[in-house]
């Protein structure tokens, strides 16, 4: 039986949106709500399709520590590939959906990435 397991992580971060016409020109800052969902089959040794534990060290290591309490534009000096021209939700989703295909060695099923308590964007397999 194959099942999703869904992991939730929470960072800080600033941006700003060059050319936007409205209040999202200027710096300002979210409390980002992140939540990935892999899948797979249970392993009989463990029980488990993903050790939530492995998934959070992977998550927090490669992509919560780079994003946590930066400006998201600055991005650019350490991280090329990272949005940083235009960081908004559905560009930094697409930059987490692709690093964690080629990294991560479950099947990614869901991200989600909620910019204020009532709006996200998300991806699905």
């Amino acid at each position: 039986m194959k099942l999703m397991v869904v992991k939730e992580f929470t960072f800080d971060s600033a941006h700003y949106l060059p050319g936007y016409p409205g209040m999202c020109a200027n710096t300002h800052g979210h409390t980002y709500r992140l939540r990935i969902g892999v899948s797979g089959e249970i392993n009989l040794d463990s029980g488990m399709v993903c050790d939530f534990a492995r998934l959070k060290k992977e998550i927090e290591k490669n992509i919560i520590s780079i994003l946590d309490h930066t400006c998201l534009n600055d991005l650019h000096y350490n991280r090329p590939h990272f949005p940083y021209s235009m960081p908004t939700a559905e560009n930094m989703v697409t930059w987490i959906v692709e690093f964690i295909q080629v990294h991560f060695d479950k099947t990614l099923e869901l991200v989600q990435l909620w910019e204020t308590p009532t709006s996200y964007c998300e991806w699905r397999r």
